[in-house]
């Protein structure tokens, strides 16, 4: 095992001790880089680049600074700005372009200390879930090089899942963060709306959008909110017993895969055994309220703000020219008449906010009705699809929209703008199963800190292995 394979925290004290240096770490992520090629993670990555920085480190570690990330090689999703890194969000009209500019949440990174290795792929404009981009290249899942590693921050997923870097920060607007980190078994996390700065970072939905971080544990995924927030809360422990979570049976219960059903069923036994106590509980307006705001709200605004973002940080495109150099039939279909008559009016929009505030509401009755901290299910119904299922793929024996099946889960908790954790279980069918937790908004670090107690209280045969 090298120290690359470690987390963050552990990565932490070898550095500070000399045992390992920022340099030892580059060379590891260059060297499985090289021989992981074949799921062609990164967009954007600069061998010499990466050793000139890690040296830079090594030299400011050994003049005794000391700094949360300081010599650890983080990846980006390909659309959060980096000066001097292009930033091509999955798409041709974007490609190569270079900002002059770090986004906000880019420059905290630096700030404490963060290598930044490059940028890794995505579906086109981050309007997708399998990652099958006719632009850049399907990004393949590590643990099956012939299925998707999910979607939209897939190469986010795959990077840290192949154990190429320790961590890495995708965005997520209806699962983007929480389902590539659930079908490439690591951790991950989606912030409360709002809390994690979008400065600089190209946009479907500003009421949706969010940037958060995959990582192996996630104890490393606090480290990262701590410093993409600029949070200063300090270590907050949660005393498993007695701990209330909520067990949506429906909807997020409802039609799972028979082996990844059985996986998360073991997940909560092991949670009883320690003395968290599960009520079951049944939200069956969501699924109607969600689908209500999901496609109109980030349709709707996709026009307003990616021209702002455009715009507003020179990127030296239209909108118009954008969405005509879209190459990945899926995201055409979804954005390429939105400027030729296919808008979502503004009545339709106003009615999604509604029923958006409606689906809050609902929520927060049923966190305090039942007295839970948290909601707990599945991340997704299924493992992950093969490449080319970009249409639809099989559910229990039925073709379902890939799409829909795979954000099912994590799409109604990023409409109503709630927080949201995804844990590494096991394995179903040799392939990842993630177990995810929905808290109230604003509950950031209180999630955080229950998932960590989570994932500390399951059997150690749940944690995954570093894959071949």
């Amino acid at each position: 095992m090298h120290a690359i394979d470690l987390p963050l925290s552990a990565i932490r004290k070898l550095l500070d001790g000399a045992s390992v240096s920022s340099l030892d770490l580059a060379e590891a992520c260059i060297a499985r880089s090289q021989a992981c090629r074949d799921l062609n993670v990164w967009v954007s990555f600069d061998p010499e680049a990466l050793r000139k920085e890690a040296r830079d480190a090594d030299s400011r570690l050994a003049a005794g600074e000391r700094l949360p990330l300081l010599g650890i090689p983080i990846a980006l999703k390909d659309n959060i700005e980096a000066a001097g890194m292009a930033c091509g969000a999955g798409t041709a009209s974007l490609s190569g372009k270079k900002p002059n500019a770090d986004a906000e949440l880019v420059a905290r990174l630096r700030a404490a200390g963060a290598v930044i290795a490059g940028k890794v792929g995505m579906h086109e404009l981050a309007f997708g879930i399998t990652n099958n981009n006719a632009v850049t290249g399907a990004v393949k899942n590590p643990w099956d090089r012939t299925r998707i590693p999910g979607g939209s921050s897939g190469g986010s997923g795959a990077v840290v899942g192949a154990r190429i870097v320790p961590a890495s920060i995708g965005t997520d607007t209806g699962g983007s963060v929480r389902v590539p980190a659930a079908l490439c078994g690591v951790s991950g996390f989606r912030p409360t709306v709002g809390r994690v700065s979008a400065q600089g970072i190209a946009p479907i939905s500003l009421t949706r959008d969010t940037a958060g971080p995959l990582a192996y544990t996630v104890a490393d995924c606090t480290l990262l909110d701590e410093v993409m927030t600029g949070a200063k809360s300090g270590p907050m422990k949660v005393a498993l017993k007695g701990l209330r979570l909520g067990v949506p049976r429906l909807p997020f219960w409802n039609d799972l895969e028979p082996e990844l059903e059985q996986v998360a069923e073991s997940a909560l036994d092991a949670l009883r055994q320690v003395g968290i106590e599960l009520v079951d509980v049944d939200m069956p307006a969501l699924s109607e309220l969600s689908a209500s705001v999901s496609l109109p709200v980030a349709l709707f605004e996709f026009v307003r703000d990616m021209r702002e973002y455009l715009e507003v940080r020179g990127r030296g495109v239209t909108l118009e020219e954008m969405i005509a150099a879209v190459g990945s039939p899926d995201v055409r279909g979804a954005v390429g008449t939105l400027l030729t008559g296919g808008s979502i009016p503004e009545d339709v929009y106003e009615s999604a906010l509604q029923a958006r505030r409606q689906m809050q509401a609902l929520y927060k009755r049923t966190f305090e009705l039942h007295r839970i901290e948290a909601l707990v299910f599945p991340t997704t119904p299924r493992v992950a699809a093969f490449i080319g299922e970009d249409e639809t793929v099989d559910l229990n024996g039925t073709q379902q929209p890939t799409f829909g099946t795979f954000i099912r889960n994590t799409d109604p908790g990023s409409n109503a703008s709630l927080p949201g954790a995804t844990i590494p279980l096991g394995l179903a069918n040799n392939l990842p199963v993630g177990l995810a937790l929905d808290g109230p908004i604003d509950s950031d670090r209180r999630l955080l800190a229950i998932a960590e107690a989570v994932q500390s209280a399951l059997p150690p045969a749940a944690q995954l292995e570093t894959p071949n």
